[in-house]
């Protein structure tokens, strides 16, 4: 994001920490919209106040993980830090940067919050300071264990993220509780990045609906209910296209007592074509299938054609090794189910990839689809999903490979894969 000019949002996230209005805070948090430029302003605004305040400290950087740290923090901060006269030196094996100006240096570790084993890692160090990137993706534990660790003298909590459900502990414990835990709330919009051309905000606007559309372009702390996909219907199905194809692919949800479902893709001029599909349901026939009876099967839909990978289910151990003892070349599905989804639709609705008619399984899984309205959090029902696991396995592999439309390689670089 190349920064043109500051919103007076971007302001306040860059110099809260010098307002004499702000001076009983002990922390600052923002949240709402992608792209709304409130990640970078609160990393800059975060350097900016540890080396106006400090000399000989230490801080944290936290994200995801740390290779999150370094791609959605330190890649576009550091040309800002530099041009602002900083000196940034990084210490790669030792995940630390150290960096001095006008006579003063401190250190800024990374750390990821990815589970609940990660608050060990943050354990033990006395920080000045700590910035929680995306902290409504990071476990309670690391986050809590991350605000104890900040004991100096003036230490202060710089926090942001994009809105989740309304029952997310992150909402109810920090976000209603701003005030209380005297914190500088600030809440952001698309409307607040004055770097986002009218072009990009109305592609990202036309990107999302429903619950995804109120989150990430509103800002809101909204409920997932109702359909998954619910903006697909049988409009989005087209006829298999004529002619040869460039590429073939196949996706696979593996089951035995569940069902398991194939899907057949293949790519021509730049689109990815779900052109055939099976699905077998063990339950509804009486019979549970072998994993070499489930090869069979996906020998037949592949029918001879030269398929350039298979992407399993990464729980299908047996299913996997007897596809490679067989030969096929089979890549481990990313199964994060969430951040999944939101790529999968994105790729769906840009028409990177295409349902075709004739695939009724998939077609029947997105009418019944949905999120389990009754789950503290975002959760689909464990039911009517594994056309749906496929696809996504399927989708977030492309997504990966080749960044697969903007949105859907937005997903991938905050960090959620």
């Amino acid at each position: 994001m190349q920064l043109r000019a500051f919103s007076e949002k971007q302001r306040k996230a860059l110099t809260w920490w010098c307002d004499p209005a702000c001076r009983d805070y002990e922390g600052i948090l923002c949240d709402g919209a992608v792209r709304s430029g409130k990640t970078m302003c609160l990393s800059l605004g975060f350097f900016c106040w540890a080396m106006a305040r400090f000399h000989g400290q230490q801080f944290a950087l936290c994200g995801r993980s740390v290779g999150a740290v370094r791609r959605n923090l330190l890649a576009p901060l550091r040309g800002e830090l530099e041009a602002l006269g900083f000196q940034v030196r990084e210490r790669v094996s030792q995940n630390r940067l150290e960096v001095s100006s006008g006579g003063r240096e401190n250190r800024f570790y990374l750390f990821g919050g990815k589970d609940e084993s990660s608050a060990g890692a943050i354990q033990g160090i006395t920080l000045a300071g700590a910035l929680l990137d995306e902290v409504a993706l990071m476990p309670r534990s690391f986050v809590e264990q991350a605000v104890a660790r900040c004991s100096v003298e003036g230490a202060r909590i710089w926090m942001s993220c994009n809105p989740e459900g309304p029952g997310h502990w992150f909402y109810r414990e920090w976000v209603r509780r701003a005030e209380e835990k005297k914190l500088f709330y600030l809440h952001f919009t698309m409307a607040d990045n004055p770097s986002l051309s009218p072009q990009t905000r109305e592609r990202y606007e036309r990107a999302f609906r429903g619950t995804f559309y109120r989150r990430y372009v509103l800002g809101e702390w909204t409920a997932a209910q109702g359909l998954v996909y619910g903006f697909f219907d049988r409009s989005y199905m087209r006829p298999a296209p004529e002619g040869p194809f460039r590429a073939w692919r196949i996706s696979c949800d593996y089951g035995t007592v569940n069902p398991a479902s194939f899907g057949l893709w293949g790519e021509k001029d730049g689109t990815w074509y779900r052109v055939k599909e099976h699905y077998y349901d063990s339950r509804r026939t009486g019979r549970q299938k072998t994993d070499r009876e489930q090869v069979e099967d996906l020998e037949r839909l592949a029918g001879g054609r030269e398929i350039q990978k298979t992407i399993v289910d990464p729980s299908a151990a047996s299913f996997i090794e007897a596809l490679r003892r067989e030969g096929w070349r089979v890549e481990k599905a990313r199964n994060d189910v969430l951040p999944g989804i939101q790529t999968t639709a994105e790729l769906l609705k840009s028409g990177k990839i295409v349902i075709c008619e004739g695939c009724v399984d998939i077609l029947r899984e997105f009418e019944l689809y949905c999120w389990d309205e009754r789950a503290g959090r975002d959760r689909v029902k464990k039911e009517n999903d594994h056309a749906m696991d496929d696809m996504r396995y399927f989708a977030v592999d492309l997504a990966r490979e080749g960044r697969g439309g903007a949105a859907a390689a937005g997903f991938v670089e905050r960090g959620r894969f």
